[in-house]
């Protein structure tokens, strides 16, 4: 017998980053500084990520291209393989995620590649506990989900309960 199966979640919206609550505007900070660190030669689509660890650490990322594509790596991939290999018994709590450049339509949504959407859920089912994800758009809308499973619900590998 066939079922027909829904898939929900809840996400707050926000008409600017600016309106999240004060403790995450240094996490905003740090993820637009890390954008601009990045290294976008070749798409000059800039993007970085700011990670808050549970020790009250924050680690970023931005993307990094290479001339060898598909060598480079996207900014959350950078920021959770390095918390990853330096932080590993420590969870993170949210991690931010901006972009500026002509890739995208400044008023898409902004949202991880489904690479970087596999490697955020192996990170929050390693750690077996949600991470907040903030997406802030180049027009400063800004999406927050809940957890990561949200945004990549039929992942691959063996889910946290």
């Amino acid at each position: 017998m066939n079922t027909e199966q829904t898939f929900q979640f809840n996400y707050a919206a926000l008409s600017h980053w600016n309106q999240l609550p004060s403790e995450d505007h240094a996490l905003v900070a740090e993820a637009f500084l890390a954008m601009g660190r990045a290294y976008a030669p070749y798409s000059q689509f800039k993007v970085g990520a700011a990670a808050a660890l549970a020790n009250g650490e924050i680690i970023c990322g931005n993307n990094q291209e290479n001339i060898a594509f598909p060598s480079g790596l996207c900014a959350e991939r950078v920021a959770l393989n390095y918390i990853g290999a330096n932080f590993p018994g420590i969870a993170i709590e949210t991690l931010c995620i901006v972009a500026r450049g002509a890739l995208m339509p400044e008023n898409q949504l902004l949202s991880p590649c489904g690479g970087c959407r596999q490697v955020m859920l192996e990170s929050e089912n390693r750690q077996g506990k949600a991470i907040r994800v903030i997406m802030i758009n180049q027009d400063n809308r800004t999406v927050i989900v809940s957890a990561v499973k949200d945004l990549l619900p039929f992942g691959f590998g063996k889910a946290a309960n």
